[in-house]
């Protein structure tokens, strides 16, 4: 392939990939329907028994699980629509280095709360 020529993906190509990760969203998010259904269940069948700093924890892993598939459908929709394998590269840089980033902060976040709920844990043993 000359260096002056592009590698462009077609098209048909990308509404195709569209399609498929539009799809794929729609399952995640029915998923992530039953799941909620299935935790609200089980909370209020386990009141008694788990510890209100743990069910925050709980609801952040929930929060957080839908902010990462919501992120990555964003660039799995973006990579559908490109137009050449340099806008590719670019996109997966971008996601990785704000990825990271993100990763990052909750880490310090679950690292807060988890303390928390052990405090709670423990005042209420004693």
């Amino acid at each position: 392939m000359p260096q002056d020529q592009k590698f462009e993906i077609p098209q048909e190509l990308r509404q195709l990939a569209e399609e498929n990760v539009e799809r794929a969203r729609q399952l995640y998010v029915q998923f992530m329907d039953g799941v909620g259904q299935t935790m609200a269940a089980w909370s209020s069948a386990s009141s008694d028994v788990v510890a209100p700093g743990y069910r925050e924890v709980q609801e952040h892993a929930v929060k957080l699980a839908n902010e990462n598939a919501d992120a990555a459908f964003r660039l799995a929709k973006d990579v559908a629509q490109a137009k050449d394998l340099h806008e590719l590269i670019d996109l997966q840089t971008r996601y990785v280095q704000s990825q990271m980033k993100w990763y990052a902060e909750q880490t310090q976040e679950f690292g807060r709360l988890m303390t928390r709920a052990l405090g709670d844990m423990k005042k209420a043993q004693s």
